[in-house]
């Protein structure tokens, strides 16, 4: 469970999270999502969580089951499907919430966090509405002057403070890691889990499998041991989420899923058959 002292399950990781954490769960949308570590927490009694996240039905079950109280995001999509059902609903009728950002925000504020940094300067966000729904924001204006048009001296350019994105947790999920938590992806992006896990005070790992050793190009060795305090094997642990090249993302089952969250009735009779038993019986009833 603790960092280099061997593999754990998915309710033992869970098991070391609280209640009213920031939670910052990797992977993007409905692409490698530790979804194993997310069906965990629905087990779990933890409520009041903050989720930070490229969001897709990790949000969504979290923000179903009421353990979610603020989502910190930059969408939430299901990728094949625009909206994320599950967090529309709760939008709608306001039982969360919502720190909307740009996609870039939300890295700066992660990679911030990373480097133990107050903040980050970031352009994005300039111009929109993004620091309208977000009045907390603050810009911050670059010591180092410009040219004006002409040629002139001008004063330095105005820019947005992201602030940095601290994590209590961090959940992620790799293709492979080790007993000491080293991790690896093998498909074509590694998304921010990196980040991810540096900008939280302690990070845990699932993975569709556990080697004796890492093998490939240096650049899939994504987290080394020093990051990551818990590591657990769940093969197929991403689903019904994608985690190339292991799998494709279970569209059928994806859509069930979106087709359940549009009706109360549907979503209890969902839950009842995937969502209710530990996560041995999930892949049972899914396979």
């Amino acid at each position: 469970m603790t960092r280099g002292g061997g593999a754990a399950t998915p309710d033992e990781i869970v098991g070391e999270l609280r209640d009213g954490m920031t939670i910052g769960i990797g992977g993007w949308g409905s692409r490698r999502k530790p979804m194993a570590l997310v069906r965990a927490i629905l087990r779990s009694p933890l409520k009041d969580l903050t989720i930070v996240s490229y969001a897709g039905p990790d949000v969504g079950l979290l923000v179903a089951s009421g353990q979610a109280r603020r989502v910190v995001t930059g969408f939430a999509s299901l990728d094949s499907i625009p909206l994320e059902p599950n967090f529309r609903r709760a939008r709608q009728d306001g039982t969360i919430e919502l720190t909307e950002l740009d996609e870039g925000m939300l890295h700066w504020g992660l990679l911030a966090a990373a480097h133990r940094l107050p903040f980050l300067p970031i352009r994005a966000g300039l111009g929109s509405g993004v620091l309208e729904v977000n009045p907390e924001l603050r810009t911050v204006r670059s010591p180092y002057g410009g040219e004006g048009e002409e040629g002139e001296a001008s004063d330095g350019e105005e820019l947005v403070a992201m602030p940095a994105l601290r994590l209590d947790a961090a959940l992620v999920h790799m293709n492979r890691a080790d007993a000491a938590g080293n991790g690896q992806y093998l498909g074509p992006d590694p998304y921010f889990d990196d980040l991810f896990c540096l900008a939280a005070e302690r990070a845990y790992l699932s993975c569709e499998r556990i080697v004796p050793s890492l093998e490939g190009p240096p650049q899939t060795l994504l987290l080394n041991r020093a990051m990551v305090h818990g590591v657990t094997e769940t093969p197929n642990g991403a689903h019904f989420t994608s985690c190339v090249p292991d799998y494709g993302r279970d569209e059928a089952f994806q859509k069930r899923y979106a087709q359940a969250a549009a009706d109360p009735a549907e979503w209890k009779k969902f839950h009842a058959e995937f969502l209710e038993s530990d996560e041995a019986g999930y892949q049972r009833a899914v396979r």
